[in-house]
């Protein structure tokens, strides 16, 4: 099927809602309702394993059988990873996640949620995301007419070469591929050309060496086996954490009364992003076991690609490069009133503060 006709399907069988409206939390008070919801990545764990069981499955036995979801993904629907809350404003559908630095030439305060090497585990990378919440539902609603839902990681960002790395500094000069925002002023920052290229995209461009390397999340490389073109595994987070946000249409949103409202975001968060979050610290080890063979691999056949680990001296320089360049040039591309929020929220958490 084609994408205008998977987008008609989606807008056939649209939000729909009984005249009925939710008294409480009870199930049997939920108006017939049904969703259309666009997902992330479709052969990585966070669809497979967190995203399609919660809209296709938890939803529906949670309300009875009420409320239920059309589940597919941008990448099914062959939409530009970057346009899922541009066809999310324009109320193709109405629930759609996708990660955050794919977004930011929309919407450029989203890149200050996710700097590179701002959080080093899986705890501080929390206390980020909960400080910012405010301030992304505020970016989500001005740029995209869109009600924040949820905002979850995937393992720390990472890099795959395909030619021998021993550090940081061996990085300058080599073709990277980076998903945007804070992530592509590192990497030019250290002397690293910057490539853009779609996620799918990378394996062959890793083996045809259109690129030298590519950052991504240990697991969602081992997913998409990665490690069957790329040799070295270099594991400073250097694209943090790839957030992905999970919105609804500011008007769909606006439709469900107060309590269907508590019920839904109730269930989104305690069954769906506090299952991600729980998940992230296994997550991180099993996709750097699963890239390299170094323990226990639960999720299949381990690769063999050799482990990097930064040093004191990559982690300084990488602090620096953030200190002095990364987030003095996101402070300079957005309104003031952003570096101020972000200064009260995650400066306040990392004890770092912005100046443009």
């Amino acid at each position: 099927m084609n994408m205008p006709s998977l987008i008609l399907a989606i807008l056939v069988t649209g939000l729909s809602f009984s005249a009925a409206h939710a008294q409480d939390d009870n199930a049997d008070q939920l108006p017939e309702t049904k969703f259309a919801y666009v997902g992330s990545w479709s052969g990585l764990t966070l669809f497979r394993n967190f995203e399609q069981p919660f809209w296709s499955e938890n939803i529906e036995e949670a309300s009875d059988g009420r409320v239920t979801a059309q589940v597919t993904t941008f990448d099914q629907m062959g939409m530009a990873s970057g346009d899922v809350f541009r066809q999310l404003q324009h109320g193709v559908f109405d629930i759609g996640s996708t990660v955050a630095d794919y977004v930011v030439s929309d919407a450029p305060a989203l890149a200050g949620l996710d700097m590179p090497t701002i959080a080093p585990d899986v705890a501080t990378a929390e206390q980020v995301v909960d400080a910012f919440e405010p301030v992304l539902a505020d970016i989500m609603q001005e740029r995209f007419d869109a009600h924040l839902l949820a905002a979850v990681p995937y393992p720390p960002q990472v890099v795959f070469c395909n030619t021998e790395i021993s550090g940081l500094s061996d990085l300058e000069g080599k073709k990277v591929r980076a998903a945007g925002g804070s992530e592509t002023s590192f990497l030019e920052a250290i002397g690293a050309q910057s490539i853009t290229m779609e996620f799918s995209e990378v394996p062959g461009g890793l083996q045809r060496g259109v690129i030298d390397c590519a950052v991504s999340g240990s697991l969602s490389g081992y997913s998409s086996g990665w490690y069957e073109v790329a040799d070295y595994l270099y594991s400073l987070p250097i694209g943090g954490w790839d957030y992905v946000i999970t919105a609804m249409n500011g008007d769909a949103w606006n439709a469900l009364d107060d309590d269907f409202q508590t019920w839904l975001q109730n269930e989104i968060t305690e069954n769906y992003a506090d299952e991600v979050w729980t998940a992230a610290v296994e997550q991180t080890t099993q996709g750097i076991n699963c890239l390299t063979g170094q323990g226990e691999c639960e999720l299949g056949d381990p690769g063999d690609m050799t482990l990097v680990e930064p040093t004191e001296e990559d982690i300084e320089r990488a602090h620096e490069v953030l200190v002095d360049q990364v987030l003095p040039e996101w402070a300079d591309g957005v309104d003031s009133k952003w570096v101020e929020r972000w200064n009260d929220t995650i400066g306040e958490q990392v004890g770092l503060q912005a100046e443009e």
